[in-house]
């Protein structure tokens, strides 16, 4: 009993490192999840090679630097790392606590990007707002504190959400509002797979699939219709049914990306020798960028990278599960929203690029050229390190009885929980 008395004082920093009882406390050091980091720095560095080869070309006609988009994208990227690195430093317990605030912030920002003069107006879509020198597309950010707000909501109305239809309909509701805000800017593809993100997570924390199943339906009759009012949406959906038949106007895009997909073949013809980038593929650089990776490294080159974001996917579900066994609910929720919504994400870009649903409008995670895109994602990144650290190795300070030499004295050694 007095040497647990003893290890408690010590970890709570009441007694010296070393002390006549002769206990040693190991120091609590952050515990990364080298999966989740290898895979986020592989796709990261893939991303910057094909953004550096996809726009080289455009960028050196456009501004005569032709690394003018490589070196924004760096920009960006050396600044996610830092925002990583600080949500990697906040406790998960300070985004479930300010829940509300997110909220409140997500949406004065979505309304804030459609009011003229303050939302920034790019290739006909109002989703930017103007921060200094940089154009900050809202719709990345807005996700992420919708999603830590579900989250938490989640956590504190589980059960009236598992139970009755009021409990479902009031999270699914406020998102709902959301999803209308971001079709107004318009950004179809954010609002898809916000919506799509929500109801997959509100599923695992158990709502009924009666429920879940109505609201997707409702929300694809809300899709149907946005898409017969709209005519640019319409040209979409018909270069996408029948995209060789507008081969030279709506269908231009999809086609290029079809020929840069098939010249790919197995191998891939070699980086910097896609003939897309020449100018054949408006934009190849953003949401296409994974057509001209198809073009240059072939069948090889996409089976990589759907495997990284695979394994990236699943490990977060791997979170997820595990921080849901030691009750940490939050915690499993969030890792389950990024773990959903990085799958999703990644998966429709590719399918867009190959043509298997209509164009959206979404990037590719941490490979398309996208400052916003790019800093959410590596937050997100942080926030799941931090998680990993709570559930895994949450700060264990490991006790061990010691001789007068310094060594163990022998026998299992203690451990106990600190909060970090």
């Amino acid at each position: 009993m007095m040497a647990r008395l003893l290890t408690l004082l010590k970890i709570r920093g009441r007694l010296a490192p070393s002390s006549q009882a002769g206990y040693r406390v190991r120091p609590t050091r952050l515990a990364w999840d080298h999966v989740i980091i290898i895979c986020t720095a592989a796709l990261l560095l893939i991303g910057l090679v094909m953004v550096a080869s996809a726009s080289i070309s455009i960028a050196d006609h456009q501004s005569g630097d032709p690394f003018f988009y490589l070196e924004r994208q760096l920009g960006s990227a050396a600044a996610g790392v830092i925002v990583a690195w600080y949500l990697l430093r906040v406790p998960v317990e300070t985004w479930e606590r300010y829940g509300l605030v997110l909220l409140l912030v997500a949406f004065l920002g979505l309304v804030l990007v459609l009011v003229p003069g303050v939302g920034a107006v790019v290739n006909g879509s109002r989703r930017w707002l103007r921060i200094g020198f940089f154009n900050f597309q809202w719709s990345e950010a807005a996700r992420m504190l919708l999603l830590l707000w579900l989250a938490g909501y989640l956590v504190r109305r589980q059960e009236e959400v598992r139970t009755t239809l009021v409990g479902f309909a009031k999270p699914m509701g406020l998102l709902f509002i959301a999803f209308m805000l971001l079709l107004c800017e318009p950004d179809m593809g954010a609002a898809v797979v916000l919506m799509g993100t929500a109801f997959l997570l509100t599923y695992l924390a158990g709502a009924r699939l009666l429920y879940c199943a109505a609201s997707v339906v409702l929300g694809g009759g809300v899709i149907v219709v946005a898409v017969v009012t709209s005519a640019y949406r319409m040209k979409r959906v018909t270069s996408y049914t029948k995209p060789f038949e507008h081969a030279l106007d709506s269908g231009y895009q999809l086609v290029g990306s079809l020929i840069a997909i098939g010249r790919g073949e197995f191998f891939g013809v070699g980086l910097g020798d896609s003939a897309m980038t020449t100018g054949y593929l408006p934009e190849a650089h953003t949401d296409f960028v994974f057509a001209v990776l198809a073009e240059e490294f072939g069948f090889v080159g996409i089976v990589v990278v759907l495997t990284l974001f695979m394994v990236l996917a699943l490990r977060c579900l791997q979170l997820s599960r595990r921080a849901l066994l030691q009750g940490k609910k939050f915690h499993a929720y969030v890792a389950a929203a990024f773990g959903i919504w990085i799958g999703m994400q990644s998966l429709v870009n590719m399918a867009v690029t190959m043509g298997m649903v209509p164009t959206k409008g979404l990037t590719l995670p941490l490979l398309s050229y996208g400052r916003s895109s790019l800093l959410v994602v590596l937050a997100w990144v942080g926030l799941m390190l931090r998680i990993h650290h709570e559930v895994v190795g949450v700060s264990r300070a490991v006790t061990r009885p010691t001789n007068s030499l310094g060594g163990s004295a022998g026998g299992p050694a203690s451990t106990s929980e600190v909060t970090a």
